[in-house]
């Protein structure tokens, strides 16, 4: 009897227990109230309105659009240089001069020789006319003066060549003599090369050829002059598709007035081929690719929403939006990563 009664005991305390560990748990697994869930800090900007455009990256080395090797036509001993390299030059600008004493006699010889050979001609054509003289007499006094005048032409070319000219304009490159040095017909003088403009010479994939067409803008950067964008067009598209490489030449011509750019440089070509004006803008990294949605986070009452956007050209720091936003609204672009739908949100930067 006694031992029936301990049982009874033991399984009242064992009850009392088991009651008051059930309501320790009811009362831990209590839910919290919203208003106790902590918010997430991020930053937010509004959707904005702008024109963006599409374009067409490449990369080339500039090239001039004009280069040209200057020779001596005369051969002569240099007896003066007048400009020097990174000097600009107009065409017909004379750059050196060759000793021409020897040359100067010779033209003076040869105009003494056409002047008595013409005053022969002149005497004869008035013997001839009143018929005085044969007919062969005229011809071949008209004849000797006639080779004369074309050997006193020849000698005075060779006199002006005696000045070297530039046959382009632009940047003297190169200077290849030097004052008192010996030089024959033929022999390079000086390199000049036009630097307005320079053609950046792009291979394009021939998916693109539809988009590029004569005439359309296009931005150039390059590394060895920092913060600084050329405007230049595309002069040239060839008609023809390489089977090798599977791509079109676009030829971009680059005008700097400043003239920093030269020939040589590496340059980033952006060529505009479409531009959609007054439409939804919002930064890049607001926008979250998912499984081929692009999705963003909109800010209301501190409440984020998640909500799926379509999106059109990317330029620069902004993407387009074609669908999903309106004009105004406020969108979280630092902070998605932690970020579920409806979740709470405190804005620390706007």
């Amino acid at each position: 009897m006694r031992r029936f009664a301990k049982i009874i005991g033991l399984l009242a305390i064992l009850s009392i227990a088991a009651l008051n560990l059930g309501c320790g748990k009811d009362s831990q697994s209590k839910p919290k109230d919203k208003k106790d869930v902590a918010a997430i800090p991020v930053e937010v900007s509004q959707v904005g309105t702008g024109n963006i455009a599409a374009y067409f990256s490449g990369t080339a080395t500039l090239e001039a659009e004009g280069d040209a090797s200057v020779v001596a036509k005369v051969g002569g001993v240099v007896k003066q240089i007048l400009v020097e390299e990174g000097g600009y030059v107009k065409a017909g600008q004379v750059l050196a001069k060759l000793d021409d004493e020897k040359l100067a006699v010779q033209l003076a010889q040869a105009e003494a020789n056409m002047k008595k050979l013409e005053n022969d001609f002149r005497r004869n054509e008035e013997l001839y006319n009143k018929k005085l003289v044969s007919a062969e007499v005229y011809q071949r006094a008209k004849f000797e003066f006639d080779s004369q005048k074309a050997a006193f032409e020849m000698t005075k070319l060779d006199h002006d060549y005696a000045s070297i000219r530039a046959p382009i304009s632009g940047v003297v490159a190169q200077r290849m003599i030097k004052v008192g040095n010996m030089v024959l017909a033929n022999t390079p003088t000086f390199r000049i090369t036009d630097f307005d403009p320079l053609l950046a010479v792009l291979h394009v994939p021939e998916r693109e050829m539809s988009k590029l067409r004569v005439g359309q803008p296009a931005s150039l950067t390059v590394d060895a002059i920092a913060n600084a964008d050329f405007t230049g067009r595309i002069a040239r598209v060839s008609p023809v598709v390489d089977p090798t490489t599977g791509t079109i030449k676009v030829t971009v011509e680059v005008r700097d007035p400043s003239r920093q750019l030269k020939a040589g440089m590496f340059g980033r070509v952006n060529i505009v081929h479409d531009v959609h004006t007054n439409t939804l803008l919002v930064p890049k990294g607001a926008v979250m690719a998912e499984d081929a949605e692009s999705a963003v986070f909109v800010v209301q009452d501190s409440v984020a929403y998640r909500k799926l956007v379509k999106t059109g050209y990317v330029n620069g720091a902004n993407i387009e939006v074609l669908e999903g936003l309106k004009a105004g609204e406020k969108i979280v672009t630092t902070g998605q990563g932690s970020l579920k739908d409806s979740s709470k949100v405190e804005i620390v930067k706007s």
